[in-house]
């Protein structure tokens, strides 16, 4: 019994050194004892362990491209810390799509920053699985701009890009494949505030002047955000005559001040916001009635265009001064 017993324990111990040979880093021992007709036998299992981002886009074989990328941008120790990450990662052949020489040009030294750009609007913080994907329209990326998410024809896009396999689980975080490289909008004009975007539409001429009469210059170029329902020239030209000279005189500062605040809301209200609200309440302390009924109208006068978007807030555009 006793050489039966030694036969088996060594037999066990040989097991568990050939298989140390077959595993690699990424597998873990754990050791187990069973009890069998009073007997102990020692026996060991084997846990895969996932490996991180880099190491699995190393050896899933087909971002090699990518890989050098990362490696150039230096960026491969952020992207195997902790995390988490959730990685767009475009194939060797999502790269070759790029125009000839674009990508040794963006593996010179030179270029890292803008290399960097490029990498980091890959890669959006935290481990977003498909299924979480799928309910979003976008996600905001590492680099700070947005990239758009659309479901469509039973498929899932980023920035235009086909997701083409999902869910490859990594240590920290996890890869979706995309068919292409997705480019920041890095010549993407910024938004001007709320005073400019009026100066340069070209139609506020008499609002832009009331503005400046009422001193409220730097208050809109301020943070805000602000919402503002926009008279335009025409709007104003409605009111009887010398109506806006009189106003623009400095003794009536303050009665324009009020007018000028009526047309403004605290934050940053979309359309649908705005329709979906029975009054609002203005800068000027007065609520105005919103109404849908043969179109959207604030203190009765037409919305005419919405959504016009600043760097301090959003401005609609309507077809009638209104009065508090």
């Amino acid at each position: 019994m006793k050489k039966l017993m030694a036969f088996v324990l060594a037999a066990s111990l040989t097991s568990v050194a050939q298989a140390d040979k077959k595993c690699s880093s990424t597998c873990q021992t754990r050791s187990v004892t069973r009890h069998t007709a009073g007997h102990v036998v020692l026996t060991s299992t084997r846990e895969h362990k996932a490996a991180d981002i880099v190491d699995t886009a190393v050896s899933a074989g087909k971002f090699k491209t990518l890989v050098a990328a990362v490696k150039a941008a230096g960026l491969v120790e952020t992207l195997k810390s902790k995390g988490p990450f959730t990685v767009f990662a475009p194939t060797d052949e999502a790269f070759a799509k790029l125009p000839k020489g674009v990508v040794e040009d963006l593996l010179k030294p030179e270029n890292k920053a803008k290399l960097v750009d490029i990498l980091t609007y890959h890669v959006v913080p935290g481990k977003v699985l498909a299924a979480d994907v799928v309910k979003l329209s976008s996600a905001k990326t590492v680099q700070g701009q947005e990239v758009s998410i659309k479901v469509a024809d039973g498929g899932v896009s980023v920035d235009g890009a086909k997701v083409i396999k999902t869910d490859i689980a990594c240590s920290n975080g996890v890869i979706h494949v995309i068919d292409s490289v997705i480019l920041p909008k890095t010549d993407a004009p910024k938004a001007a505030d709320i005073v400019d975007t009026a100066v340069g539409a070209g139609k506020f001429g008499t609002l832009v002047a009331a503005v400046k009469a009422a001193g409220l210059v730097e208050t809109l170029k301020g943070d805000g955000p602000f919402t503002v329902f926009a008279p335009t020239d025409e709007a104003f030209a409605k009111l009887p005559a010398g109506t806006v000279e009189e106003l623009l005189k400095p003794e009536n500062k303050a009665k324009l001040t009020a007018i000028l605040t009526y047309h403004v809301v605290p934050g940053r209200l979309k359309a649908a916001d705005v329709v979906a609200a029975k009054e609002l309440k203005t800068v000027n302390g007065k609520s105005a009635a919103i109404t849908t009924e043969g179109g959207a109208k604030i203190a009765g006068a037409s919305i005419v265009k919405t959504d016009i978007e600043c760097s301090n807030g959003v401005v609609h555009v309507i077809d009638a001064v209104i009065l508090p």
